[in-house]
């Protein structure tokens, strides 16, 4: 089989994969340091879909809950304390305002871990990226990861990362898109411009626009190939 950790990974690059690893599993796995593994994973007994998880992980339980705080089939996970591996302490930081102040009450204790994550109606889940790369366009949520999953098959574009920016003088943010050129001769912003916003219009709502695409060499990715978007919003002028 094979595994597969880190940012929300590309249904078509993973059915890719098991094909031509020759109908193997690629099992989905996400957690982080803090808990000592993973919460939610795939396993070999369960169908493999490609780019989904098929149960928290043993030892440890999960909820997903909307803006409100109330159980949802989308929204940001929570962990369910306590569990073998986390974290009771961190460097340089306040543990309980990291992982504990300010989390929604409900029937059992919680924990944040910052993830966004659907539930799908066959059970398995799909990771949406971080929470705090979830934008607000035109007054809607969506997640970076859903963006760059509709512009993913624009042509000569290598990667992509969604960022929203704030306009200088306040207002909507503002749709940017970084992108990699499979080649760098024929990279065209305008073109990719065009092609995207038309995927987005197609795929999820019309009313997201995308107010420019910038091309770059390479994305800022941590030591675990994990893409930086805050550091692109950071420095985006």
């Amino acid at each position: 089989m094979l595994s597969s950790t880190g940012e929300a990974s590309a249904p078509d690059d993973y059915d890719w994969l098991m094909t031509q690893a020759g109908g193997v599993p690629v099992v989905e796995y996400c957690g982080g340091t803090e808990i000592g593994g993973g919460y939610i994973t795939g396993t070999v007994i369960q169908e493999a879909i490609a780019s989904t998880f098929t149960t928290p992980t043993l030892g440890i339980d999960i909820r997903i809950l909307d803006d409100a705080g109330a159980e949802a089939d989308t929204g940001e996970l929570f962990l369910v304390p306590p569990s073998i591996g986390m974290s009771q302490d961190l460097l340089n930081r306040d543990h309980d305002a990291v992982y504990y102040e300010g989390v929604p009450q409900i029937d059992v204790p919680l924990r944040r871990h910052g993830d966004h994550m659907r539930r799908l109606p066959n059970g398995y889940y799909r990771a949406l990226g971080r929470v705090d790369d979830t934008m607000n366009l035109s007054g809607i949520k969506v997640s970076s990861a859903e963006i760059e999953r509709a512009i993913s098959e624009v042509d000569g574009v290598a990667e992509t990362a969604a960022i929203a920016v704030s306009p200088p003088d306040g207002g909507p943010s503002r749709l940017v898109v970084y992108a990699v050129a499979a080649d760098p001769a024929a990279a065209d912003a305008d073109r990719w411009k065009q092609e995207m916003q038309k995927a987005i219009r197609s795929q999820l709502n019309p009313l997201f626009k995308v107010s420019e695409v910038v091309i770059i060499d390479e994305l800022p990715r941590t030591a675990s190939a994990k893409v930086m978007r805050r550091s692109l919003r950071e420095s985006h002028q």
